[in-house]
């Protein structure tokens, strides 16, 4: 009976095999077939919803053309999205929902308090998380399955403070959402850096994400010799302190961050925005690009974009656009779904993308550098390189 019992097990063992290794194939193993599944963790809602909303859509047109164009070596992209609400707890769900279905990456989220909550179940579950958030503190220190796709706080820091300097602003007034680890990694890289261009802080002012008045912040302003005001802050807050800006009669520029480089942004600002200055990535001045590679690059998203929804793309659309772009090519590199096989693809990985050349590196998971940023203009509603910025596209465009 015993022999009759285990003849009939091992045949079940190996009728069963089959399933069980298909089963294997599709958590990284390199013979698998099929979709490959990429989870996208977003705010569609709360605060944040106009930054998930763009890198949603720029991440989906970047998936239709890879599919499109026949996917990653045969095999489609399967695109998973979950809402994180603007609120960490629930990217952290979103996360654990995404591996438990499948995922070999995450991309998001564009909310960097939900992305640092989220990088370490990435670290133990060995899965690349290529973040849609800015703040440095995701990649500084270095964590290894962590990458960056927006530049860092930093970098769009450094390459104000050269403005700046370039334009003879050698005092300013600076303020900062504390609510905001993207705001808060921004502020300190200023404060750290602005000497050495030859900027003084010489108003230093703190806000929330709760925020509605922000005279207590512009009042000291108008008692300084501040020649323009530095504002870091991301959602809502950035319309209402640009509307209160515009309605104190400052004379000097409001400077504010990619964070803004959306119509989402310009709309409801309205006329407040004209003439603000900000810094973005580099594609968000796409009509403005001299012909070239990148022009070409980021023509590649443009044209989608502007069919699908009647605007150029803004900073969002292009980061998830560009999230999936260097995914991709890290599995096409890796020939692997396998994590850490992906993982390493991407520290070796130089890909120039709607957002400039990423150059990663086992030292560097942020990727992009002060070249790949632009100090554009709001000028009716469109983002328009500053003079400085256009001579800069002749002397250090990226290739």
């Amino acid at each position: 009976m015993r022999i009759r019992m285990a003849s009939l097990l091992a045949a079940v063992l190996v009728a069963a095999a089959p399933a069980v290794l298909a089963g294997c194939g599709s958590d990284g193993d390199d013979s698998a077939s099929g979709p490959i599944r990429v989870g996208l963790t977003v705010p569609l809602t709360g605060n944040y919803q106009a930054l998930g909303t763009g890198d949603q859509q720029g991440a989906q047109i970047a998936v239709d053309q890879i599919n499109a164009d026949g996917g990653i070596d045969g095999r489609k992209i399967e695109l998973v999205v979950k809402d994180d609400k603007t609120q960490p707890d629930q990217s952290v769900l979103a996360f654990n929902a995404h591996k438990s279905e499948g995922a070999v990456a995450v991309i998001g989220s564009s909310f960097s308090n939900s992305a640092l909550a989220t990088i370490p179940l990435a670290e133990r579950n060995s899965m690349p998380y290529l973040s849609l958030a800015a703040a440095d503190q995701q990649v500084d220190p270095i964590r290894k399955f962590a990458f960056q796709i927006p530049a860092r706080s930093s970098t769009y820091a450094e390459q104000t403070l050269k403005y700046l300097q370039a334009t003879n602003v050698t005092k300013i007034a600076l303020a900062h959402d504390t609510k905001s680890s993207y705001a808060v990694a921004g502020y300190e890289a200023v404060k750290e850096k602005a000497q050495d261009y030859g900027v003084t802080v010489v108003v230093d002012r703190t806000f929330d994400t709760g925020t509605q008045d922000f005279s207590s912040v512009y009042a000291p302003v108008r008692a300084s010799d501040a020649q323009a005001v530095f504002l870091w802050a991301t959602g809502p807050p950035a319309v209402i302190a640009t509307k209160q800006f515009a309605a104190s009669g400052l004379p000097i520029p409001l400077i504010l961050t990619g964070a803004q480089a959306t119509p989402l942004f310009t709309k409801p600002a309205g006329a407040a925005a004209e003439k603000v200055i900000l810094s973005s990535s580099i594609g968000a001045i796409a009509p403005k690009l001299p012909p070239g590679d990148l022009k070409t690059s980021v023509d590649g998203l443009a044209v989608d974009y502007q069919k699908k929804y009647g605007t150029p793309p803004p900073q969002f659309a292009l980061d998830g656009y560009c999230g999936v772009q260097v995914l991709a090519e890290a599995i096409r590199k890796a020939g692997s779904t396998d994590g850490k096989k992906v993982q390493a693809a991407l520290e070796e990985l130089s890909l120039l993308t709607p957002n400039g050349r990423y150059e990663y590196g086992k030292d560097d998971h942020s990727g992009l550098s002060t070249d790949n940023i632009a100090i554009a203009q709001i000028t009716g509603g469109q983002f328009l390189p500053t003079p400085w910025m256009t001579q800069q596209l002749t002397t250090s465009l990226p290739k």
